[in-house]
């Protein structure tokens, strides 16, 4: 088994991939670095480094891009859970990006609902990280792209394939004999794909920093889960941890647990071995080991804790 020190990701060792989706060559997107921390992801290229191949019933992710860079509007069978670590950043959605759209700050969280398509920039002033969360270990089996964003990408070189791998024509890539084309979305199945209000997704699916700053005085709140403010069911448990709730004392986990920094510094022990986490690292807890966790300096701080559950990863649970 694994040790925790190999299990833990520091956000200055993360090692990108900036050819990991098929927008790669798009201008306003050929910026984007992807990052792969624990489980396959989504990336769509042999070149993605994954750090901790274990898998846990849930994937972790970030995505980091310099100002004004956007991630294309693509979909997700299984849940993708965004909270920002660094900048500031647009969310938008729908066929064409226009249905919604709304700021995240860094410490808030979007749970993105199943089906919809949705899209991404820094909006900031400076490069920018925002981590992910997906369901599933093979996370739904990939990504959806708009019509559109495969035939801008064709433009500039860049090929998707029915494997669901990229070829590049600007490295002398073609699609293999037995490969064609990733196929375009018909109009008939883009009429599944619904129309989510704004006042809908702000309502149900964003929880604010601050806001979960002050109701974790005493103890941590469940942001995503089935009695979380953001109720949902996607295979794990969000919890976030501020400087009045760290967990002192020991406790067994009895299901993988991912810690994640937001804000400020994180002591944390697993069993004998103890480190300090702050924003952008994650650590990975395995069933069996016993840890606690608490901020080890003054000043504000915020940690999610990410824990798997026995629901199975799929649709965005309603609560019926």
């Amino acid at each position: 088994m694994s040790t925790i020190q190999q299990r833990i990701v520091r956000y200055g060792e993360l090692k990108p991939c900036k050819t990991a989706f098929i927008d790669a060559h798009t201008p306003g997107s050929d910026q984007k670095e992807n990052f792969t921390i624990v489980g396959g992801g989504v990336s769509e290229s042999p070149d993605q480094h994954v750090h901790i191949t274990d898998k846990i019933g849930f994937n972790i992710g970030a995505a980091g891009q310099p100002p004004k860079c956007r991630n294309s509007l693509h979909s997700h069978t299984t849940a993708e859970v965004f909270f920002v670590v660094k900048g500031r950043w647009r969310f938008f959605w729908g066929r064409h990006g226009t249905d919604g759209e709304f700021i995240a700050e860094e410490g808030d969280i979007f749970n993105i609902p199943t089906g919809i398509f949705r899209g991404f920039e820094n909006v900031g002033q400076d490069y920018g990280m925002i981590m992910a969360i997906l369901g599933g270990d093979d996370a739904g089996g990939g990504v959806t792209w708009a019509p559109q964003v495969i035939q801008d990408a064709q433009a500039h070189g860049l090929m998707l394939g029915n494997n669901g791998i990229l070829y590049d024509k600007k490295q002398g890539q073609e699609l293999p004999k037995d490969v064609r084309s990733m196929p375009l979305l018909t109009e008939e199945q883009l009429k599944s794909f619904p129309e989510v209000p704004v006042e809908t997704v702000i309502g149900k699916y964003v929880a604010r920093y601050w806001d979960l700053m002050a109701l974790s005085a005493s103890k941590p709140v469940v942001v995503i889960g089935k009695n979380g403010l953001i109720k949902d069911k996607p295979g794990f448990e969000v919890e976030f941890l501020g400087r009045g709730c760290g967990i002192s004392e020991p406790i067994a986990a009895e299901k993988p647990v991912v810690l994640m920094p937001t804000s400020g510094h994180w002591r944390i022990t697993v069993d004998e071995y103890e480190t300090t986490l702050s924003g952008g690292d994650t650590a990975l807890v395995l069933p069996g080991e016993s840890y606690s966790v608490a901020p080890s300096m003054t000043g504000q701080a915020g940690l999610y804790r990410v824990t798997a559950t026995d629901d199975p990863a799929g649709a965005t649970w309603t609560g019926n």
